[in-house]
């Protein structure tokens, strides 16, 4: 119900009814509607100032936890990087001692990249980008074509020889690989040392095998050094040497097919262990074993075989 205002006439002695403008009326009800305002306000701000909302309360707490944690993602980064980059350089250097070739140059995420900005393309530019892309990856795909090719016409020349690829243990897990070649810790005399093979952890009497077809070049019986050890010539340049046998079940000059038992694991010689050292050469030049074994396990079983062979600092021999 509203309410009349009266003021009171001094001159009839009377109370007289106060007309109210229309203008009067809009003033008061905007200086109400700004007041009003100008208070809600004011309050919002002293509360956005001294309260925080739950949601406000999460959101900050999750800002707090990835300033922590960015600078070791962008550490993991770096490292995950070194070791993209690293198993690019040991992929070449596989090409390069099996097919004298380089690795095929295809990185499967960067062809990926287009699912990262698909939402800053337009719908008009995005038969065309797709275009783009897929023209990058038919280019790819022809690079790794092309390579394919160039690794069976390598395979199928008369002169060709395929390395050594098997592995001489039967049943090999990746826990029994040990230190491969390079710079080890030598058990005996504790300091750095050349290592020229891959300790291959075995128990004691378990079956050695020929990696590849060839011809036993040599036969060395001894109790110093690499101990009992056979050499076997593969043809184009490549041997294999295995070192540390027990006993050995062939002779010099003698043909043998890939997988044929040579000997046993042991001890012999200076071995710190029973386990078989493993070395691959061409042209007397030493090859990473770790190499020439991808061929006789998963891929997973390699990867991991791999770590082991770099990670181990101390060689068994």
């Amino acid at each position: 119900m509203m309410r009349s205002e009266y003021t009171y006439d001094k001159d009839k002695i009377r109370f007289r009814k106060v007309k109210t403008s229309v203008w009067k009326w809009f003033r008061r009800g905007l200086t109400f509607i700004v007041t009003t305002m100008s208070m809600a306000v004011l309050y919002y701000v002293i509360f956005a100032l001294f309260f925080s909302t739950d949601t406000e309360r999460r959101l900050k707490a999750e800002i707090d936890m990835y300033e922590r944690e960015m600078p070791e993602l962008e550490r993991r980064e770096r490292l995950l990087s070194d070791v993209v980059d690293g198993l690019k350089t040991r992929d070449n250097r596989i090409y390069e001692e099996i097919f004298h070739m380089s690795a095929p140059d295809v990185d499967r995420l960067s062809s990926m990249d287009f699912l990262a900005d698909l939402d800053s393309i337009s719908d008009d530019n995005i038969v065309r980008y797709t275009e783009g892309k897929i023209s990058v990856l038919e280019h790819s795909a022809g690079n790794v074509e092309e390579n394919f090719r160039k690794v069976m016409a390598a395979i199928q020349r008369p002169d060709f020889v395929m390395p050594p690829m098997s592995n001489p243990l039967d049943d090999y897990k990746f826990a029994q690989t040990g230190a491969s070649i390079g710079s080890k810790i030598n058990p005996f005399y504790k300091v750095p040392m050349q290592h020229n093979g891959l300790d291959m952890m075995a128990h004691s009497g378990e079956p050695v095998r020929a990696a590849a077809d060839g011809v036993v070049k040599d036969v060395v019986k001894s109790r110093k050094g690499l101990g009992n050890v056979v050499v076997i010539d593969h043809g184009d340049g490549y041997f294999t040497r295995y070192a540390h046998l027990a006993d050995i079940e062939v002779s010099r000059g003698r043909k043998v097919k890939r997988g044929t038992c040579i000997g046993y694991v042991g001890v012999s010689g200076t071995s710190f262990a029973p386990h078989l050292h493993y070395e691959v050469l061409r042209d007397t030049v030493v090859l990473d074993p770790i190499n020439h074994l991808f061929a006789s396990v998963s891929p997973e079983e390699y990867l991991n075989m791999m770590v082991m062979s770099v990670s181990t600092g101390q060689s068994l021999d």
